[in-house]
């Protein structure tokens, strides 16, 4: 899959669902330094009740995330797109280190700088507990979601 900032706007409906897909697969490589790279340098981003500003902050985010966020495997949807912006709903599954599972449903609003680097993110996510039986990304991680693979599934 597409370097998250090969793809740049202005977007259209395929480059704008490759955008959604390569950062998925960024993210599913639980590579905090990789999926940073996708960042400007003075990115900002709201993420749940936290602010954070720029990559190396970004950075260091994500790998305390990850830290505690075990096994996690992301789906990312496309939801709608303008020249510069990005709108995603996306799930998310992961353990902590007590082994209780959890499902994230989330939003988030993505703005893009003309070298393809996102510049402003707005996430607002919720945690469900789950059943490990409950789990529905099951595939071998960290890596990305296989291609036949579905997706988000509707309304669960």
């Amino acid at each position: 899959m597409s370097h998250p900032t090969a793809i740049r706007p202005p977007f259209h409906l395929q480059s704008a669902t490759a955008k959604v897909r390569a950062a998925e697969d960024a993210w599913n490589s639980r590579d905090p330094q990789r999926v940073a790279l996708a960042y400007s340098e003075d990115s900002q981003w709201r993420n749940r009740n936290q602010f954070v500003s720029g990559r190396d902050a970004i950075e260091q985010f994500l790998a305390d995330k990850w830290s505690r966020e075990l096994d996690y495997r992301l789906v990312k949807s496309l939801w709608s797109f303008t020249d510069d912006r990005i709108a995603v709903r996306f799930q998310y599954e992961y353990h902590d280190s007590h082994g209780t599972w959890f499902r994230a449903y989330g939003n988030e609003l993505w703005e893009f700088d003309s070298a393809g680097l996102m510049r402003r993110r707005e996430a607002s996510i919720n945690d469900l507990a789950i059943e490990e039986s409950e789990r529905r990304f099951r595939w071998a991680a960290p890596g990305p979601r296989p291609a036949d693979d579905v997706g988000i599934p509707n309304l669960q």
